[in-house]
């Protein structure tokens, strides 16, 4: 009889967590610098964050952080945490972006561990309604995810920059194979070490559950090669077209390339706006939309592709649909690949093979759960419908809602897994949400509907069964298709992984250097106002690693607030041609004239591509001499920063004035509208104003009074003074004629 040993801790239940030996080793190095850890899925990364959580809070006077991409993630996460650490329940906290930023500040203040989503960590960070300065310990589950703008690389940083003693751990089952992302990773979580295991090491082999692997191929009928061949005539021809005008693609390139190629074909369009690129560009869009038709018929469903080109055929006959989608919707060939679809009575082999897969499951073990993952929600949709038949089943995918389709809420995720887990729905059918973290210890079989070329997205699909007992992956591929050519780039991939694991954690250990703190840049005491719509930008990040004190409202007129009187409407080119062709362009300027020196900047590279250059050019002619109102181009959003923070500068600092939000005129109270027009006066702003209200109660007196009456105001100096009398002394008539400064 196997003898099971617990983990003994003052901070752990007793007879809750399992003593494993490599989990110990992982998390006694963890708690010594920033740590990366690779293990495969169902082998305890919550419990190695569990042992070092629970020892840097024993050791340390603080709080602890938990960050997971999902909302299922972190009830799952808080839920383990509740279960196991010895601390107050209402302690322990889950939060997400469906609880209000009012309840989750309390929570921030009261709670000694968080666990939490990053996008709500990085929204309060930005809104000032959380500090890290606090936290002992930084943890990121699914770590491979912190590379480019993705929330954990802004949260690493501020932590690093601000916590007093900072620890980071990163877990992740699957880095990737792509040695510069895993770089990448590494750079922007502040890793120190690497502790990697597999399943062949001698410490982790005991506890492994066997997993039998089978890859099934199917035959496609010769009625879907028909309608195949009529969509691949019709990417040849495009093929032709593109070659004649200089671009020679592959028949046999594979979406990335086409997305590559496009991408170039678009950054030379900025700086040249030559007939041929467009011409490209337009083929390539053609190109994507009937492989993407190819790839739903060979390895999805017959539903699923004329689910998919029905779509091609509403967008083509709107009056606002694509050029590519009319052109593919009236080529010939098309058409006819269409018509074959819609007469054809046969299903495509794939979905017979798993209802007899999952039917010969459920025989052998009637209470089995079953996982089955698929790409593209129509598939999903489809399959769930005909699993039905076999057992109850119900579909997991993402929050985003997409065209006539609604995505599951975060609750509604949550309710589907604990009813899987109930037995209530015995089949899943998952997109790609369902892939990282789901713990569902009783999984049987997961059936891959397709083969897909992510190592990552493999690894974590493979790590739903086997977890705790033995499980059963089957791979379905149709012969002759994209399938195969899938599958054997995602083992290529997942066997290079490992290696590129080891090197780059041979290369960290030999340099033996620890991480460089980043040095926290001192607040200038300049304050800006931010509208919240403004935290989908890295502007807002700019700005704060640049110093400056943000205050998040909803605001009603601009985007930033720099002073009283100065204000900023910020576009990129994308969102002031779109502002110009939706007839919203004007209306907010007339908002933005609430302030004094109200200021338009349009953030990036060529303002001409989306509507024509004379629009464009009408445009800022207006804003310019009708509405009076300067406008700033900026590269970027890093460029926009420092241009919004060297107009705060100069207004808070060189000028002394004070950061005042306004309203449109039609939201003003008398009291604002009082305060707005004396603060309109040169050199008077809102801070006198209000002085000057407060002393002479009306707008009238103001008027009336001397030089030496008004000097009996607070920070009213003799210029001031004058500038009053003058505009409230001079006739209109004489106005245009003289010159304020003369007087002074």
């Amino acid at each position: 009889m196997f003898f099971v040993e617990y983990i003994s801790h003052p901070l752990i239940k007793e007879g809750t967590v399992e003593r494993r030996i490599y989990q110990l080793s992982i998390a006694m190095n963890a708690l010594l610098r920033n740590t990366l850890v690779v293990i495969p899925t169902g082998l305890g990364k919550t419990t190695i964050a569990l042992l070092v959580l629970a020892s840097r809070l024993l050791n340390e006077e603080g709080k602890a952080l938990f960050l997971a991409p999902t909302r299922p993630l972190v009830e799952q996460h808080a839920e383990f945490l509740k279960r196991t650490l010895k601390i107050e329940e209402e302690k322990i906290s889950a939060l997400s972006g469906e609880d209000e930023p009012e309840k989750r500040e309390k929570f921030w203040k009261s709670s000694k561990v968080i666990v939490a989503t990053p996008q709500v960590v990085e929204n309060d960070l930005l809104a000032g309604r959380l500090s890290l300065e606090e936290f002992v310990l930084l943890i990121f589950d699914e770590a491979h995810r912190a590379v480019g703008n993705y929330s954990y690389v802004f949260i690493a940083k501020e932590y690093v920059q601000r916590a007093k003693k900072p620890l980071i751990l990163a877990l992740t089952a699957s880095p990737g194979s792509d040695r510069e992302r895993m770089l990448e990773i590494i750079k922007n979580l502040f890793i120190e070490g690497i502790e990697l295991r597999t399943e062949f090491d001698d410490d982790v082999k005991p506890y492994i559950s066997e997993k039998d692997i089978e890859w099934v191929n199917v035959e496609v009928p010769k009625e879907i090669v028909a309608i195949r061949e009529k969509l691949e005539l019709s990417i040849k021809l495009r093929l032709k077209k593109l070659k004649e005008v200089g671009i020679e693609i592959p028949e046999k390139a594979t979406k990335r390339d086409l997305l590559e190629i496009q991408q170039i074909v678009q950054s030379e369009l900025v700086n040249s706006r030559r007939a041929e690129l467009f011409e490209a560009s337009s083929l390539l869009a053609e190109v994507l939309k009937l492989s993407h038709a190819v790839e739903l018929l060979e390895t999805q469903s017959l539903e699923s592709f004329r689910s998919y080109v029905g779509k091609i055929l509403k967008e083509g006959a709107s009056r606002g649909g694509s050029k590519a989608s009319k052109n593919v919707s009236n080529d010939p060939n098309f058409r006819d690949a269409l018509m074959l679809a819609m007469r054809l009575n046969v299903e495509h082999p794939k979905i017979l093979k798993l209802k007899e897969i999952v039917s010969d499951q459920l025989k052998i073990k009637e209470d089995s759960r079953i996982i089955v993952f698929t790409n593209y929600r129509d598939s999903a949709d489809y399959l769930v419908s005909e699993l039905s038949k076999i057992a109850p089943t119900s579909k997991f995918i993402g929050q985003s809602d997409r065209e006539n389709e609604k995505g599951m809420k975060q609750r509604e995720q949550i309710e589907v897994l604990d009813n899987f887990r109930k037995g209530v729905y015995k089949i899943l059918v998952a997109t790609s949400v369902g892939e990282e973290g789901l713990d569902i210890p009783s999984t049987d079989l997961v059936v891959f509907y397709e083969a897909i070329p992510s190592e990552i997205r493999a690894i974590q699909r493979k790590g739903r069964t086997g977890r705790g007992r033995r499980g059963r992956i089957v791979v379905l591929m149709a012969k002759g298709t994209r399938d195969e050519a899938y599958y054997f780039i995602s083992l290529r991939k997942e066997r290079a992984m490992y290696d590129t694991v080891r090197e780059i954690k041979a290369l960290i250990e030999k340099q033996k250097r620890p991480v460089e703190q980043l040095r926290l840049v001192p607040e200038l005491g300049l304050k800006i106002l931010v509208d919240s719509r403004e935290l989908r930008s890295d502007v807002v990040k700019h700005l704060r690693d640049l110093g400056a004190s943000i205050e998040v409202k909803n605001l009603e007129v601009a985007d930033y607030v720099l002073s009283d009187r100065v204000a900023v409407e910020r576009k990129t080119v994308e969102d002031f041609s779109e502002s110009i062709i939706e007839d919203r362009l004007f209306q907010q300027l007339i908002k933005l004239k609430a302030y004094q020196r109200p200021i338009l900047v349009i953030e990036g590279e060529n303002l001409y591509q989306r509507i024509h250059p004379n629009a464009v050019r009408g445009a800022i002619a207006a804003i310019a001499v009708d509405f009076g109102i300067p406008i700033i181009r900026t590269k970027d959003e890093k460029d926009t920063a420092e241009l919004l923070l060297a107009i705060a500068r100069r207004e808070q600092e060189e000028m002394r004035r004070e950061v005042v939000e306004h309203y449109a005129k039609t939201k003003r109270t008398l009291k604002e509208e009082q305060e707005y027009v004396v603060s309109a006066i040169s050199n008077v702003g809102s801070v006198i104003a209000k002085k000057l209200l407060e002393h002479f109660q009306t707008i009238e007196k103001i008027a009336t009074a001397s030089e030496e009456e008004l000097m009996e105001v607070p920070k009213v100096g003799k210029k001031t003074a004058q500038r009053i009398r003058i505009l409230m002394t001079t006739p209109y008539d004489e106005a245009d004629k003289l010159d304020l400064e003369d007087f002074l």
